[in-house]
């Protein structure tokens, strides 16, 4: 029996942006900076702001809709991942979600403690937790190999040794390393040393919105907007660490978990929005599979398992082209089935000029340090040229691929 193949046509046929003019004969190769976003979202952001723009959960019935939304983008979305509904929060972006946070395990970690952090993050990941330093909290740092940017579990289990370690930020995946990382294995390391884990599921999730209950990890973050949807954070936290951390949002909402760590208001049409993309990995399920499954969190898994076959596919034409280049460095594995579709190089000269040459191409990419300046820097990149950057995801064709190599031809 063949193995099912994802419906392209079908796909780019969910995206207004493919039905653009003057986006049809661009080659979109910048997802890991923000995807296209779906239609359900499109169409759910336009009836919230048309029909349900008021206080939700009023007595009345715009008001009543509105929060039924809201409610929904929670339930689902969190359904799919495999965690409870209030274990799922929602907030401006993953970098303001990880400072709220970090401002929580400012106060709770007591002195003598310390925590893990990585050099193959993204800033967002690493920053708020390292600045906890200046509160007297011990920054360990787990180091990647400087050669080809992966991150090793066996060099974890020193860090851990003394039992001071409380908390473990890592990423799923860098956003220029793409390498996917053991998270079940690292997270079960951290927990046997009585740590909690933090993962930055960013360069991830558009990928497949992985199963946050399988991963077992204490704190899963992305970002919607990467992942087809409005510009909102999403973060699950597992209820028992959520409801130990101190308290962010306001005193009165402190027993409701998902309101903990949302200190403002919430962005109330983007949170509920975020249920089109529930719409979204619902339709691609019906549309590519003969059995209706009732289990949201497997539909979202064998969602998972058909993005990441297509992905793993398409893109190592691109990594073998560059890896027999010897005028450029390759940055992470040359396995497509080692990485997300985020594909970093670094070249012999700037970067950005390269990138804007190949927008004349219609090939629509762009280049620079991605806020990755501490996984570039370890690595040996020079920050000044920085990398060129092509990025796929589940809607890139394999034609556009192909017409991407053949514009690099021309530009390197």
């Amino acid at each position: 029996m063949s193995q099912l193949q994802l419906d392209s046509v079908y796909v780019r046929s969910q995206f207004p942006a493919f039905s653009e003019p003057a986006l049809a004969d661009k080659a979109f190769f910048e997802n890991a900076g923000g995807s296209y976003a779906c239609g359900p979202v499109i169409d759910r952001l336009t009836r919230f702001y048309r029909e349900r723009k008021v206080q939700p959960y009023a007595p009345y019935e715009a008001g009543r809709l509105g929060g039924e939304e809201m409610d929904e983008a929670r339930q689902r979305l969190a359904a799919m991942m495999g965690i409870a509904k209030d274990e799922l929060s929602f907030g401006p972006s993953t970098t303001a979600n990880t400072y709220v946070l970090a401002q929580a395990f400012r106060r709770y970690l007591k002195p003598g403690e310390a925590i893990v952090v990585t050099d193959q993050d993204h800033e967002a990941n690493s920053g708020p937790w390292r600045r906890l330093g200046e509160e007297g909290v011990e920054v360990r740092e787990w180091k990647i190999d400087p050669a080809t940017g992966h991150l090793d579990p066996a060099r974890l289990a020193p860090l851990l040794a003394d039992g001071k370690v409380r908390l473990v930020a890592f990423p799923h995946c860098s956003n220029v390393v793409a390498e996917i990382n053991p998270v079940a294995e690292i997270v079960a390391i951290a927990h046997a040393a009585g740590a909690a884990t933090c993962v930055d599921g960013v360069s991830y999730a558009p990928h497949g919105i992985p199963d946050v209950g399988a991963l077992g990890t204490d704190i899963y973050l992305f970002s919607a907007y990467k992942v087809y949807g409005p510009h909102q954070g999403i973060m699950a936290i597992r209820r028992d660490l959520g409801m130990r951390l101190p308290n962010q949002g306001h005193w009165f909402n402190g027993e409701v978990l998902y309101k903990r760590f949302t200190p403002a208001g919430p962005d109330h049409a983007q949170i509920a929005a975020s249920a089109g993309m529930a719409d979204y990995f619902d339709a691609l399920h019906a549309h590519h599979f003969l059995r209706a499954e009732p289990d949201p969190r497997v539909r979202g898994q064998q969602v998972h398992d058909l993005i990441r076959a297509h992905e793993v596919a398409l893109i190592q034409p691109l990594l073998d082209y560059l890896a027999a280049r010897n005028d450029l460095r390759l940055i992470g594995p040359r396995d497509a089935d080692r990485r997300a579709p985020t594909v970093a190089v670094a070249l012999d000269r700037r970067a950005e000029p390269v990138s804007a040459a190949l927008a004349a191409h219609g090939i629509n990419c762009w280049a620079g340090d991605f806020y990755a300046v501490r996984p570039l820097t370890a690595m040996g990149v020079d920050l000044d040229k920085g990398v060129l950057r092509l990025s796929a995801t589940h809607y890139t064709t394999a034609d556009e691929v192909a017409r991407l190599i053949a514009a690099l031809d021309k530009v390197l």
